[in-house]
């Protein structure tokens, strides 16, 4: 397949997005929106560290395809669908390769401290999602839904693999983000300590298990 410079992205795009859409009423959290937030994010911060802008662009793209194949899932139940319309995008197998470690090494629950460039602002750009002060208000009873877990245990799930990076300084990469959106971070894990804490009480379980979150 023949493309200019700037074309696979695209195309890679225009593919996801149609994915995604024709998915939106079971991809209620990790839908276009998400996915795109991610995109320009990830690029904006690939842009200001002279990252490979190409390949983190379209690694924030196909990252979270594997809930398309199966709710709550980890990011290997993508890799096929992934390398499929990758190479229909005329991204190359060395690109699909470094692309599938960019996003491994980005996961959240896998992520380590020292990490390559490229898989930083992918990382950076995902973890603000996360951070943003209007997720646990407007999204996160879609990720309940959408992958039909109970609240105790996203709580839990957000509280062991965010608060340690918070408290060691890799929760974001780069210092500027670091410094920009911090706080956010710190507030959004005391928030869900709050929440795990709060379910400790039995009054409070059956409140929460009145709206079937539990």
């Amino acid at each position: 397949m023949s493309t200019f410079p700037g074309e696979e992205t695209r195309l890679l795009a225009g593919r996801v997005r149609g994915l995604l859409e024709a998915n939106a009423d079971r991809l209620q959290f990790h839908g276009w929106r998400h996915t795109n937030f991610v995109r320009r994010k990830a690029a904006e911060f690939a842009e200001k560290r002279c990252a490979d802008t190409r390949l983190v662009e379209a690694a924030a793209l196909v990252h979270d395809l594997n809930y398309v194949i199966e709710a709550d899932s980890s990011p290997d139940a993508g890799r096929t669908m992934r390398a499929a319309l990758l190479t229909e995008c005329g991204f190359s197998g060395e690109d699909i390769k470094r692309i599938e470690a960019m996003i491994v090494g980005a996961h959240t629950e896998w992520r380590q401290r020292h990490v390559d460039v490229e898989t930083a602002c992918l990382s950076d750009a995902d973890t603000l999602y996360k951070a943003l002060p209007i997720t646990p208000v407007l999204f996160s009873h879609k990720y309940l839904s959408e992958n039909r877990v109970a609240l105790s245990d996203l709580a839990k799930k957000i509280v062991n693999e965010q608060a340690d990076k918070l408290a060691e300084d890799y929760y974001f990469y780069d210092d500027d983000v670091s410094e920009r959106y911090g706080h956010w971070a710190q507030a959004n894990l005391q928030l869900w300590e709050a929440v795990l804490e709060s379910l400790d009480d039995p009054d409070v379980v059956e409140l929460v298990e009145g709206e079937s979150l539990t």
